[in-house]
């Protein structure tokens, strides 16, 4: 190999690597934020009757559908191990999130209730979904 397609070859192999893009760790403050940002800043608070936002509004499993999930396991702090769910309202639109963190630092009077209520909200783009309770 002469040395001008070494040179070459070399030249694309760090544009190759230059294109592709790095990983970035995220964290909940930052993804947080974002959702804030986009408007997305409703909490869903589950109580034993459903999902509730705001005052009076209670949805079901079914009302619901979950986008997105986040998933975040600090090595710093085990306090920060929580699983972030980006949740909608399928009939309004309303969307929002619930906040779980688990472990030692679960924050669910009834922890199994809300395992169990969130495995019944179908997550959006899923051809099949499993459901069964702890």
């Amino acid at each position: 190999m002469t040395g001008k397609n070494w040179h070459t070859i070399r030249l694309t192999q760090i544009k190759l690597k230059c294109m592709v893009p790095q990983h970035v760790m995220t964290t909940l403050t930052s993804v947080m934020e974002k959702l804030r940002f986009k408007g997305f800043d409703t909490e869903f608070r589950w109580i034993p009757e459903g999902f509730c936002a705001g005052k009076g509004s209670c949805y079901q499993p079914g009302d619901l559908e979950i986008l997105k999930t986040y998933r975040f396991e600090e090595n710093t702090d085990p306090a920060d191990m929580c699983i972030l769910y980006l949740i909608r309202v399928k009939e309004s639109g309303l969307t929002g999130y619930s906040l779980d963190a688990y472990g030692v630092y679960s924050n669910h009077d009834d922890e199994e209730g809300y395992d169990n209520f969130i495995r019944m909200i179908p997550e959006k783009d899923h051809q099949e979904q499993l459901l069964f309770e702890l």
